[in-house]
């Protein structure tokens, strides 16, 4: 597990792949973003943005968070306090997602010296390298205890 001491700017962490396979991506919309161009190939075909079935932002915004979790061990886990989220380009059935992370800065706590911030760029790719999500992000992250 990893403490504010042991995180750098300009750390990176890379995860492992993650494939989005057609019968997931239908469940999730189903169940959490029901809409024609996540659920019906024919439909997603004739929309003018998708031009194709795909995945809910939410759901690449989701098995990004399972990848972070994974490659970015923070001690305490990844106690978000601030997020911004852009989808660039749609997340399509077979693409096999990793995850890169960048930290970008580190601000200890002048009041709670358990603590700082921990600021970072997420990007999650594709198998072609396209940037399918991006975030700046900032966590709480403990210091090693006493």
């Amino acid at each position: 597990m990893l403490y504010l001491e042991d995180l750098s700017i300009g750390d990176r962490f890379i995860s492992r792949e993650y494939e989005m396979t057609l019968e997931e991506v239908k469940q999730f919309a189903s169940q959490y973003d029901p809409q024609p161009f996540h659920l019906d190939e024919e439909a997603a075909a004739e929309h003018p943005i998708f031009q194709g079935l795909a995945a809910s932002g939410w759901h690449t915004s989701a098995v990004t968070m399972r990848l972070w979790t994974e490659c970015f061990p923070i001690a305490g886990g990844l106690l978000g306090s601030e997020s911004s989220l852009r989808w660039p380009r749609p997340t399509r059935v077979g693409d096999k997602i990793h995850v890169e992370v960048e930290i970008t800065a580190i601000v200890p706590s002048k009041t709670k010296t358990d603590r700082g911030i921990v600021s970072y760029v997420t990007q999650a790719l594709n198998q072609h390298g396209d940037v399918l999500l991006i975030s700046t992000t900032k966590i709480m992250v403990f210091r090693k205890p006493t």
